[in-house]
């Protein structure tokens, strides 16, 4: 009886510890410093890769899917466990669309566990952003040739993005796309001549765009007004408008499993490194050309980042290669580095600003279904929201207005509705006569108030942070592309597809802007 006791009340056989192993360890748990403890450093850099298989292969061991070949899934991991990353080969700041775009085509092309992404995003201003506020639009109805590629490209993406994003054997992501063509119309000889002009580019570049006449409008939308019509373009292929919110969760968590890591994160400022050689060539000289040249002999070699978290301090994250991709905060961003702070290049800045727009959700019982997204030379846009008499309508307005706006104020202007934004809309189509606001938002678009056209590519000085900003109201439309040409020029050495060579910052320093003559 009391060897039976013995066996039922042996403490060793109640209690269950759960150590961790010694195999199972934070990959940061240690992390030296240049200069610090050479002799250490260097034998943790040669024992890294053998310490992380080592746990890699001890983990198969146990992993009922992985044990009969844990050599294979030694290697093979997406994410290593890292609590804070403190270095990576590509960090881009802007979790949108823009900057989780760019990392998607980076790893998409790249896919060695060892080539690190690091998304920095921060959650404060991420409802304020361009792509959780747009209205989604996709159009190839440019007079630049490279937005009509870029466009063009889009959207053969998007046709077969349930493929592209889709996650082992989930269910393929569903970004709603509404096919509806966009209604461009010319009032005046000179828009009747850029019209056919950048009709004529379209058309080479493989866009379906349709010119209409006076009579062919009319007889085509026989309820809208065509009066002051002397040409329309209607595109009837590849437009419509998505929803960018299913879009962007599609593309975050298809990046998640390639081995993107998102960091919930502000950056606060760069790290720099002085470049020896040219210090010691600009080393005399009076204070100021002094200081000059110091800012000059810098190389950017990492970003602050606080996360968000109470009481958190700014941690380094070292890259070789850094992405502004801040959307309308990207001009934020780069005086943090010194551009447009300093002298000579560096008094240059990122002309990328974070500005106001409007939109409002209507109701218009009266329009009829088949109403296409009209464009008016006034700036006056409106598109159906999905099947029934709902609509999003708003106006971009021109740089005299904009420069007047208060843009610091997010408060709907329901103002400018009813006095700019409506009679437009009652005046071409007579049945929103009857139309009432549902609802509205305010928004920031990252708008370069140079000349409205995005910037790409590297900075002139700093030649490993690269710009990928200030698409405004085309951020939906090109922001895919343009994170693909960015994976060519990185891995191919030079843009294959489309080449965006002059979308970067030499047209600024230059004062050469880039006309595009069709308005969104």
């Amino acid at each position: 009886m009391q060897k039976i006791s013995r066996q039922i009340f042996d403490p060793r056989r109640c209690i269950h510890t759960s150590n961790t192993v010694f195999w199972q360890k934070f990959e940061n748990e240690r992390h030296f410093e240049p200069g610090e403890d050479v002799m250490k450093r260097v034998w943790h850099g040669l024992t890294y890769d053998f310490r992380r298989w080592k746990r890699r292969f001890e983990e198969a061991r146990r992993d009922a899917f992985k044990r009969r070949n844990p050599i294979a899934h030694m290697k093979h991991g997406t994410i290593d466990n890292e609590v804070f990353p403190y270095r990576a080969e590509i960090v881009v700041i802007g979790g949108g669309l823009t900057g989780s775009s760019t990392a998607y085509w980076l790893k998409e092309r790249f896919r060695d566990e060892d080539f690190k992404v690091v998304v920095v995003e921060n959650n404060d201003v991420f409802t304020k952003s361009s792509t959780m506020l747009s209205t989604g639009g996709i159009t190839q109805q440019f007079s630049n040739p490279e937005f009509v590629d870029m466009s063009l490209f889009t959207t053969e993406f998007l046709r077969h993005a349930g493929e592209h994003l889709r996650i082992l054997d989930s269910q393929q992501p569903d970004i709603n796309f509404f096919p509806t063509g966009y209604l461009r119309i010319a009032k005046t000889e000179e828009e009747v001549e850029d019209m056919r002009k950048s009709w004529k580019i379209q058309i080479e570049r493989g866009a379906k765009v349709q010119l209409l006449s006076k009579d062919e409008l009319s007889e085509k939308y026989p309820f809208m007004n065509t009066d002051d019509v002397m040409l329309a373009s209607l595109g009837i292929e590849n437009e419509g408008t998505i929803d960018t919110w299913q879009l962007l969760s599609a593309i975050r968590e298809k990046n998640i499993t390639l081995g993107v890591q998102y960091v919930k994160g502000e950056v606060e400022g760069f790290e720099f490194e002085r470049n020896r050689a040219s210090s010691e060539i600009h080393a005399f000289g009076d204070d100021e050309t002094a200081d000059e040249n110091k800012l000059r002999a810098q190389r950017i070699t990492g970003v602050l980042v606080r996360p968000q978290m109470n009481d958190a301090s700014a941690r380094p994250i070292r890259a070789h290669l850094i992405v502004n991709a801040a959307g309308p905060w990207a001009g934020q961003i780069a005086e943090k580095a010194g551009i447009g702070k300093g002298k000579g290049m560096l008094a240059v800045p990122v002309p990328v600003k974070p500005r106001k727009r409007d939109i409002f959700v209507v109701f218009a019982p009266d329009v009829p279904a088949d109403l296409p997204f009209i464009i008016d030379p006034s700036g006056v846009f409106c598109r159906q929201s999905d099947c029934g008499n709902t609509f999003l309508v708003g106006r971009t307005p021109s740089k005299e207005e904009d420069e007047k706006t208060n843009h610091d104020n997010l408060e709907v202007n329901y103002d400018d509705f009813y006095e700019k934004i409506w009679p437009v809309l009652v005046d071409r189509v007579p049945a929103f006569q009857s139309a009432k606001i549902k609802s509205a938002w305010s928004g920031y678009q990252d708008i370069n108030t140079f000349d409205d056209a995005p910037v790409i590519g590297e900075h002139p000085i700093y030649t490993n942070l690269h710009m990928m900003c200030g698409f405004g109201e085309k951020g939906v439309m090109h922001s895919i592309a343009a994170g693909r040409s960015y994976a060519e020029r990185l891995f191919d050495g030079a843009y294959i597809n489309v080449n965006l060579r002059k979308f970067d910052m030499r047209r600024i320093v230059k004062m050469d802007p880039i006309r595009e003559s069709c308005r969104l």
